[in-house]
């Protein structure tokens, strides 16, 4: 890597670490101190070195902010008075680096950039293999082509993959360092996101098959246009010996005429016979698809159990790697058949019994069960549950059995599993290595049989299997059913809406996530939890008691009460919730509290009007509030704030610019009158986009973070799907009316389905009597008649659907803007009008 050691320590790397909290095995880690606009990760050295890590990458800079060498080439700890104390908590970190025994105790690897020291290490490992490797880029359909290539071909030879999506700066490496001398094929995925990222991870991979999948929107806003960003993702390719891709595409095909690639060229064509893989005809049925083709002058057909048009073009692009390498076509015939869904993602479930469920059945290798166990921890940590890992055998690894399960052991003991219960010959010959309450079966029926699953209770239960052993079977009987209406939300969207908005920010500007009225309605703890874990600088909600039950779950991080009330003074004290404070009536009742409770120096935030009228000091307020504030020491003002009128919308942009400069006026007259840094914010969502002026020391982030735009009402990342299921389908003839008060005339001989779904969950009843729809296997089936407390009627006539299919309210394919836009209202109401007897579902990609 190009690095300067500092210490002695022998020692051998088998794991790379850039996440402290993803720790297990210390001793055998080498962690790089990644710094980031928002975050330094040499912070976490004092806490990996006590924890067991020995071995750290970290850059020249942050090394020379705690030590210094010493003439003689000794290590000496800088001042702990010095601002790193309180920057890195450098107080409990004594290495004695001054003596011989310091420097044997440790290694440092200097380097100028911790990441790109990554990137290169990952370079020399991938020097090491001679393997055929596949590098997979897009704008979608890279993770699922990566699965079914790996469906394929792994019956054949020993595979090596992305865990997941690891397809950025950090996930590539870290996925190439994955490589051994059993491996046999690789495949990686690359994602970018701007110009210029994917020089890194070509030299990483150094692909010898490309597959481009396709180009789309994703990230669009860092490219001047999409033919920059195919040709950045083309880069890739520069050195393959073949490149796959959809000739159709008029875009894809003049960027690969453009850059020159030298590659032989696997261009499949629906359209031109002259291609070298030419698709002839695709027929969809009702459950599957067949496509015949023409490749090397040779006819074959195959089929896939799935009709749309993603699935189908995900196929030809696997249907042209495994041609390359020279699969036969009966195999192919018989492995296309078998393809399965790609589920990718852990999803979080409520259990029976008090327990909570994390699904996993994506894929099963080592580094697959290493992510879903970390997940776990993180999950588990502040309920103070037990925890159950529940898996099978990790088939086509290439490993023996002794080794694959001491390595599978080490991992479940270092998570602080309590409970394991294994299935499958292999993991049981192996029960001995599992020191912790266990039970082992040779099949899952043989699980399904016992009384095992009836005595789980109040655990945290990670379900984690091969797909051959049907773990689906073990999840639905450990899944609490009690609505079969749930609202989706999807974690990793979330954290994409929060970059959204971080990368408009200064490196410096902190940032407030408003999680009250339940997230949004999407759930408050899992919403918290995940924005503790991105290191966002305050929580907000609406009242003490939204603050306490965040506390309760385990959730640290500083919360904001928006609309502090009289009676929870109390509560706030107790929980370390920081109220806003907006007259003196509340200033001085909380003064009043806090001295009777013998409080000092307590953490408000103080509320200005600038415009809104509706809470806050006005300016002329100020002084008088300076005098106030400065008689006491109960409170000490943490922060002041004001509120927007209309940021998102240009004709108040003269009004808007009016309350930024009464708000400069009063916050600075605030600060001058106190020695300490006192935080100044007014942005909201739309403010964060269109009044970057205006950032001061924090913004909050409100709607933008569940996915919609307060500007024009856009859907950046979809958080949340309402979603239910279809109960029972009739035949209704023209003359009938269906529902209350027969208010749904029909037109037509219709088939209408009934779903279990109402105002008492949220719908709102305005949506009915055609006003609305919802989406049926993609197709639009309007409401019919009135929307009941519980149930609704749909028209699904000409839909090809039946009972017990999913039917979506509002998703990715059905913006929640549609219904507001219906009902004449803004997004927040549909979203917080989601019942809380809906169950909620979180999953991350």
């Amino acid at each position: 890597m190009g690095a300067r050691r500092v210490g002695t320590l022998e020692a051998t790397v088998d794991w790379l670490l850039t996440d402290s909290r993803s720790l297990s095995f210390p001793e055998e880690t080498l962690f790089f101190a990644l710094t980031t606009k928002r975050n330094k990760g040499a912070r976490y050295i004092p806490d990996l070195y006590e924890r067991g890590v020995r071995n750290f990458v970290l850059s020249q800079e942050d090394f020379d902010e705690w030590s210094k060498e010493t003439g003689d080439g000794r290590m000496e700890t800088g001042d702990v008075d010095s601002t790193l104390t309180s920057d890195f908590q450098l107080s409990t970190f004594n290495f004695q680096l001054s003596t011989k025994q310091g420097l044997s105790a440790f290694n440092f690897l200097i380097v100028s950039n911790p990441l790109k020291a990554l990137q290169k290490l990952a370079e020399q490992h991938r020097e090491q293999f001679q393997i055929p490797v596949i590098g997979i880029t897009g704008s979608n359909g890279k993770t699922i082509v990566k699965e079914w290539l790996h469906q394929l071909l792994s019956p054949d030879r020993i595979i090596v993959r992305s865990p997941r999506s690891y397809n950025s700066q950090i996930g590539v490496p870290l996925s190439v360092w994955q490589m051994n001398e059993e491996a046999e094929l690789a495949i990686f995925e690359a994602g970018i996101s701007e110009m210029g990222e994917m020089r890194a991870l070509a030299n990483m991979i150094k692909p010898s098959i490309g597959i481009l999948t396709n180009i789309g929107g994703a990230h669009q806003e860092n490219f001047f246009s999409l033919q920059e960003k195919c040709m950045e993702k083309l880069s890739l390719f520069k050195n393959c010996d073949v490149v796959i891709y959809n000739a159709d595409n008029e875009l894809i095909s003049n960027c690969v005429a453009k850059s020159m690639l030298t590659a032989r060229e696997i261009a499949w064509s629906c359209k031109d016979a002259e291609r070298p893989l030419y698709i002839s005809k695709i027929l969809k049925k009702e459950d599957h698809t067949v496509i015949s083709y023409r490749y090397l002058e040779m006819d074959n057909t195959f089929c896939i159990p799935f009709i749309d048009d993603a699935s189908i073009e995900n196929s030809l692009n696997c249907l042209a790697a495994c041609l390359y390498l020279m699969m036969p076509a009966d195999q192919i015939t018989e492995r296309m058949v078998r393809l399965e869904p790609v589920a990718m993602r852990l999803e979080v479930k409520e259990g029976k019994q008090g327990c909570i469920l994390i699904n996993d059945s994506y894929n099963s290798d080592l580094a697959s069960l290493d992510i879903a166990l970390d997940f776990l921890v993180r999950r588990s940590e502040a309920k103070g549950m037990k925890r159950t890992l529940i898996l099978s055998d990790i088939l086509e690894t290439g490993q023996s059995t002794t080794t694959l399960y001491r390595k599978v052991a080490q991992l479940v003991q270092s998570r602080g599993i309590e409970k394991i219960i294994g299935v499958g010959p292999e993991i049981c010959s192996s029960a001995a290595r599992f020191d912790m309450e266990k039970y082992f079966f040779h099949t899952t029926d043989e699980l399904m049989a016992s009384e095992l699953l009836n005595g789980l209770h109040n655990e945290v239960i990670l379900i984690k299997g091969s797909r051959a052993f049907n773990f689906d079977l073990v999840s639905d009987a450990l899944e609490l059913k009690v609505h079969e209406t749930i609202l989706e939300v999807n974690l990793g969207a979330m954290v994409a809406n929060l970059n959204h908005y971080r990368a408009m920010l200064r490196p410096e500007t902190k940032m407030v996530c408003m999680v009250k009225a339940s997230a949004y309605g999407a759930g408050s703890y899992e919403i918290a939890k995940t924005l503790q874990e991105h290191r966002v600088d305050y929580l907000a909600v609406a009242v003490a008691d939204e603050g306490a039950e965040l506390r309760k779950a385990g959730i640290t991080s500083s919360i904001i009460i928006m609309d502090p009330e009289l009676t929870s003074f109390k509560t706030m004290f107790d929980y370390k919730l920081e109220p806003e404070v907006y007259n003196f009536h509340l200033l001085d009742a909380l003064v009043k509290a806090a001295e009777k409770e013998g409080i000092t120096n307590f953490p408000v935030h103080i509320k200005l009007d600038t415009g809104m009228h509706r809470l806050g000091f006005a300016e002329g307020d100020v002084p008088l509030l300076i005098r106030r504030l400065k008689n006491q020491n109960a409170l000490i003002p943490r922060s002041v704030f004001s509120h927007f009128v209309g940021s998102d919308s240009p004709q108040f942009d003269a009004f808007t610019r009016q309350q930024i400069e009464i708000f400069e006026r009063a916050s600075v007259e605030l600060q001058r009158a106190f020695p300490h840094k006192i935080l100044r914010h007014i942005c909201n969502t739309a403010g964060i986009e269109r009044f970057p002026g205006a950032q001061f020391d924090m913004v909050r982030l409100g709607i933008g973070l569940y996915g919609v735009s307060p500007i024009d009402n856009s859907v950046i990342n979809n958080v949340s799907t309402l979603k239910t299921t279809i109960l029972q389908i009739r035949d209704v003839a023209a003359e009938d009316t269906v529902g209350y008060s027969r208010k749904g005339h029909l037109e037509r001989p219709s088939r209408i389905a009934a779903i279990p779904i109402g105002y008492a969950d949220g719908l709102n009843r305005h949506l009915g009597c055609g006003h609305a729809y919802c989406l049926v296997n993609g197709k639009k089936a309007p409401y019919v008649g009135n929307i009941c407390m519980d149930v609704c009627m749909i028209d699904v006539t000409g839909i090809d659907c039946q009972e017990g299919d999913p039917a979506i309210i509002f998703g990715d394919d059905l913006p929640i803007t549609v219904l507001s836009d219906v009902l004449d209202t803004i997004p927040y109401e549909v979203l917080t009008s989601v019942s809380t007897r809906v169950k909620r579902v979180y999953y991350q990609d």
